[in-house]
């Protein structure tokens, strides 16, 4: 909810809270990107990276506490503690410093250095898991860390909480539709804890059963792609129901990432690996088609990476093999 503060003759939009700018993402159309598709197929990005803690997964946060809040298991005394790869803890970081709670995060010690700073910037504590055991192994500590001392903690739990596709059922399926004016026929969305998938595409069926849901992958156990499950070899979360999906796209991770950096250079948008995913198959699905709208969820914008091997070690290497290859050409 907002107000409006009246000086005179100006008048100003002012917002309550941090929380209350969480939502309302716009939608792009990526031209580039998109050359050779059916004429009447549009490609449209939602880029979550404009939520006021930077990625979607603000969305489940807020709700999620709200919801202990409504239900008094979050109360004055009480520990925020989750398990996360990064963004829902900033977004449960964020939150919870506008409500005034403490923050307890565990993370796998190999997320991004601009995360273990973001976090620590709103003030919460980080615990750090195994980094070879993913965020599976965050899982597993975070969950002795509570049973520990569990009179201590409120734990949002957002791999099984029910209130985690709530918040996209109500914020971002509605959005889509109505953004789109009803003309959405593809959604596409990587798996994390898989609340933005199940929850928007319920959302989008009930509106129109005929709305393809699809979620995206990694196409193998040992991925580069932070923030996505490979389902099969990992801790299947319980808001997860994969027969609620129509479709599910594999991508590898060098793939992914050259469509990150071809985003950077070719639209402006500097973007994360689960972006460049959530694009390849989404322009999979486009090219598939004769008509239609396809949306993908960007969930990230870019910054939050820059300091890792996504951009310093393997587009390096890329680049001088490509260079090599190139040398060896013109002296063949």
């Amino acid at each position: 909810m907002h107000g409006t503060a009246a000086s005179g003759s100006q008048r100003c939009d002012c917002y309550t809270t941090m929380l209350d700018l969480v939502g309302r993402t716009p939608l792009i159309e990526l031209p580039r990107l998109t050359r050779g598709i059916a004429p009447r197929v549009r490609v449209l990005a939602k880029l979550e990276g404009f939520n006021p803690g930077g990625s979607v997964k603000d969305r489940p946060a807020v709700w999620m506490l709200r919801d202990g809040l409504r239900s008094g298991a979050l109360r004055p005394g009480k520990t925020i503690i989750d398990s996360t790869s990064g963004n829902t803890g900033i977004a449960l970081a964020m939150a919870g410093a506008a409500l005034g709670y403490p923050v307890e995060l565990v993370m796998p010690a190999n997320v991004s250095l601009e995360r273990k700073r973001i976090v620590r910037a709103y003030g919460a504590t980080v615990v750090f898991s195994d980094p070879l055991e993913g965020s599976d192994g965050a899982i597993r500590l975070c969950r002795e860390r509570l049973s520990e001392n569990p009179s201590r903690y409120f734990k949002p739990d957002q791999y099984f909480n029910p209130v985690n596709p709530q918040a996209h059922y109500e914020s971002t399926g509605p959005e889509v539709w109505t953004a789109t004016e009803g003309t959405v026929t593809h959604f596409v969305a990587g798996i994390g804890t898989g609340g933005t998938v199940m929850g928007t595409g319920r959302y989008l069926k009930e509106r129109n059963a005929g709305v393809q849901v699809i979620a995206v992958e990694p196409d193998d156990p040992w991925h580069g792609l932070e923030g996505l499950k490979h389902m099969a070899s990992s801790i299947v979360p319980g808001i997860y129901h994969e027969n609620e999906l129509d479709r599910k796209i594999s991508v590898a991770t060098d793939a992914a990432y050259e469509m990150v950096y071809q985003l950077g250079s070719e639209e402006g948008l500097v973007v994360g690996q689960s972006s460049g995913a959530a694009l390849l198959a989404a322009l999979q699905v486009a090219r598939e088609i004769d008509e239609g709208v396809v949306v993908a969820i960007f969930p990230d914008f870019g910054e939050r990476y820059l300091s890792t091997t996504f951009w310093f070690g393997w587009r390096d290497w890329r680049e001088r093999n490509a260079a090599r290859g190139g040398a060896r050409a013109r002296t063949g």
